[in-house]
């Protein structure tokens, strides 16, 4: 490299990865702060606005356009499906809007590229820092946004600075300078070399750029940056740009690793639909590039800036006199430089326009396209019985949004399903009971590992209660939260109680322990009073579903208690007039764990009623 030594590269290379970092960190803050000023509005958004495909398209516009992150909005839209917020159908017409909403962010730094990043951005972190340090909430977050915000600018412009120019380098007297700048030249110029096989070397260099950095909106900024230096032209980041659009799936299909079945329905719905919309701009990539012209008149080459253009740029920027060589030079650059951002967010935002435009039609296709790929399985390749392990999965709070209430939607959609699983075991239980000339060894084996499913679950949603708390929520939210954490002990308690009674159950089997005909009966009447109690809280479970009617609550509690007491007592009778003691312990036991689910139900309805 010339003059250039090992470390200036270093330096330099340093400086490229700490302008990316701001801007990452930036959006991240400003995408959170974002979240959790309007966290609440967000999640009435995606329950109220996802009827049909078209309002889930505006959703997901209006959602991204917010959080300014197609990743985040798909990753919450994975999550909401996969807590059963959404349904599959509802999260395909969210992704759409998504896709569309990520392409402000290229149409942000072309408008602000108009004038000096660095100048505005810092203005807007120093507005944004003092409500940072306020106590309010509501300012608190705004705070955030504005110096995410700033930061953001502030990176994209230091990741300009760090990028050199390439004509600025080709003019420079160092010999070193001119070599770098021929070499990495000639690498793309080698890659540009394959006609048409050069769009697609370039589209996977998208596709891993996006990867790499985890967010769309980063890679735009970086091709944008890269474009304006000269070191790629406008068709090269426009293949670039395509990819980016399948990277940004991959995002969303991590998040639905081990997640349900319809969340990776939802994941694979987003890459399917962005290959297709890639796949049918392949075939038309020359003249849509051309169409462009016709819509935004403007070069984006500086040998197609006139002399004229170059003059008037100047006179409009208050330059008088005869200009120079260079004065022209660099008008030509900037006008370019203006150019190149408009016409890359052109080109993104009509092809995901017309992407929309061709397939939202086919959203109930794609739908059925998706099930028929991403089939539910069990150990033995058959389906899943509703409720079973196969069907139940908490998506850990790692890759959720980090705010308390988006998290706190989904953790509530947890909890309801760890309410299923405590009630598919309660019900394998009067199966094992009812049926002891069966061998049940397969069910019972399902229902212990339900019962281990069910501690990981009831830890998971634990923990991100706890997390949910260090977040600022409003008086409400937080009760719902102190609430939801005693719903979970007490579901935990359900279900290890459902695990005993499933055990006692299997004993009597195993050691031969008749019983009468009658306690049949009398567990089948006990059994249907818990499932009442379970159904009456199960209804309430859900955001907006009400409080559960405490007093019903408890005359169901009362009448479990009364039958505990009074098939007890039979039992007890049954014990003095016969010699089968140890059967009949097992019934007292029974009864005992099932009194003792009654109870946990009661709490479960006074935690719901924010009764202490």
């Amino acid at each position: 490299m010339g003059n250039v030594t090992i470390w200036e590269f270093i330096v330099r290379f340093l400086y490229i990865l700490g302008g990316l970092g701001i801007f990452l960190f930036g959006m991240r803050v400003m995408s959170e702060g974002i979240q959790k000023v309007a966290g609440e509005g967000m999640r009435r958004i995606m329950a109220t606005m996802t009827q049909n495909r078209f309002f889930g398209l505006f959703t997901g516009l209006l959602v991204t356009c917010l959080v300014q992150s197609s990743s985040a909005t798909t990753v919450m839209v994975v999550s909401f499906v996969n807590a059963q917020l959404l349904t599959l159908m509802e999260s395909i017409g969210v992704i759409m809007g998504a896709n569309l909403g990520t392409t402000l962010t290229g149409w942000i730094i072309a408008s602000i590229g108009k004038f000096s990043l660095s100048k505005i951005a810092l203005p807007i972190i120093g507005i944004g820092l003092p409500f940072v340090f306020m106590s309010k909430p509501k300012f608190k977050h705004t705070g955030e946004f504005l110096v995410g915000f700033g930061l953001l600018f502030f990176g994209l412009s230091e990741l300009k600075n760090a990028v050199p120019d390439v004509k600025s380098l080709l003019k420079s007297a160092d010999p070193g300078d001119q070599a770098m700048v021929a070499d990495i030249q000639g690498v793309i110029e080698y890659l540009n070399s394959f006609g048409f096989g050069s769009v697609i070397i370039f589209l996977v260099i998208g596709v891993l750029l996006t990867i790499l950095v985890q967010s769309s909106s980063a890679a735009m900024g970086i091709t944008i940056i890269l474009a304006i230096n000269g070191w790629i032209n406008f068709e090269i980041a426009a293949a670039i740009v395509l990819g980016e659009n399948i990277g940004t799936t991959v995002t969303a299909w991590l998040a639905s690793i081990g997640a349900n079945l319809n969340a990776k329905r939802a994941a694979r719905a987003h890459f399917i639909f962005n290959i297709a919309g890639v796949c049918w701009m392949l075939l038309l990539f020359y003249p849509f590039i051309g169409m462009l012209d016709n819509i935004m008149p403007g070069a984006i080459y500086t040998e197609d800036v006139s002399r004229e253009e170059a003059i008037v740029y100047l006179g409009n920027n208050g330059f008088s006199g005869e200009p120079s060589a260079q004065d022209l030079a660099g008008a030509k650059k900037a006008i370019v430089d203006r150019n190149i951002p408009l016409h890359l967010s052109l080109f993104h935002t009509l092809f995901n326009l017309t992407n929309i435009a061709l397939l939202i039609g086919f959203t109930p296709h794609l739908g059925r396209l998706v099930e028929r790929i991403v089939q539910p399985k069990t150990k033995d390749g058959k389906a899943p019985k509703p409720g079973s392990l196969a069907s139940l999965h908490y998506e850990g709070s790692g890759v959720l949004p980090k705010t308390g209430e988006l998290n706190l939607a989904l953790v509530e959609g947890e909890v309801n399903r760890l309410a299923a699983i405590t009630r598919y075991m309660f019900e394998g239980f009067v199966e094992v009971f009812e049926n002891p000339e069966e061998d049940k060894g397969a069910l019972i084996r399902e229902l212990k590992e339900l019962e281990d499913k069910c501690d990981e679950l009831a830890f998971e949603v634990t923990q991100t209660l706890i997390h949910c708390t260090t977040e600022s929520l409003a008086g409400e939210r937080a009760l719902r939260v102190a609430s939801l954490l005693r719903v979970a002990a007490e579901l935990e308690d359900i279900g290890d109680c459902c695990h005993r009674l499933v055990q006692l159950a299997h004993r009597k089997y195993r050691k031969n322990r008749t019983l009468p005909e009658e306690t049949q009966r009398e567990i089948k009447i006990f059994s249907e009073q818990i499932l009442d109690f379970m159904e009456l809280y199960q209804s309430h479970l859900g955001e907006g579903s009400g409080m559960p009617d405490i007093k019903k609550a408890e005359a169901i509690e009362d009448r479990i208690d009364a039958s505990r007491k009074s098939l007890r007592k039979n039992a007890v009778r049954r014990m003095k007039e016969t010699e089968n003691l140890k059967a009949e312990m097992i019934y007292i036991d029974i009864l005992n764990e099932m009194e003792r689910i009654g109870n946990d139900s009661l709490n479960v309805v006074h935690a719901l009623n924010h009764v202490v």
